[in-house]
């Protein structure tokens, strides 16, 4: 008995099957490993080392909400250690992370969420998204946001920026909690 030959469409469509299958299955085997962000992928010459968060946004000991910054239900904005804390109305902190603030920042203060914008461009071009404004200086306004695609760049040399970025999941976390009527925010040295 003779072979008998397949047409060549049917090598080309089970080619494809393959590969796609294939792909789905790296594409799934990619998931499930760590997401370096954008400022790890693209250093900048003028990025110190110690300028960004690490990827773990909770470390093992969290650091104590700062004495002098109120009671109740709040955000907490550290300037000096570049950190936020959500508190709850028991004065018990509920999250804690680290963030990478723009050129231009609040002065020390007590301030309440006066707006959000789910997504919008950042003044330096990024997607942002989760945005809540607080404050305002210099002309611009103030506001907790995260990239979209997980990134903080360095703000171009010479621009003024008002944004503090946060890594993706801390900034879901952070409207959540900051778009219930009058949160309040108080700003630390």
């Amino acid at each position: 008995m003779a072979a008998r030959l397949l047409p060549s469409w049917v090598w080309v469509t089970g080619l494809t099957a393959g590969a796609t299958v294939a792909v789905v299955f790296l594409a799934l085997q990619a998931d499930k490993g760590p997401h370096p962000t954008a400022a790890a992928v693209r250093p900048s010459a003028s990025a110190s080392a110690g300028a960004h968060p690490s990827a773990s946004p909770t470390p093992a000991k969290a650091p104590a909400v700062p004495a002098a910054s109120g009671t109740g239900r709040r955000v907490v904005y550290s300037l000096g250690a570049k950190r936020v804390w959500t508190v709850d109305a028991a004065d018990k902190a509920t999250r804690t992370f680290t963030v990478w603030p723009g050129t231009v920042s609040p002065d020390p203060g007590t301030y309440t969420i006066s707006g959000t914008l789910a997504s919008t461009t950042g003044s330096d071009g990024v997607q942002i998204e989760h945005i809540l404004y607080f404050a305002s200086k210099s002309g611009l306004s103030i506001a907790f946001s995260n990239a979209v695609d997980g990134s903080s760049p360095p703000p171009a040399a010479g621009k003024q920026t008002s944004g503090i970025r946060m890594h993706k999941a801390d900034g879901a976390a952070l409207w959540t909690f900051g778009t219930e009527p009058d949160t309040k925010v108080t700003v630390v040295k």
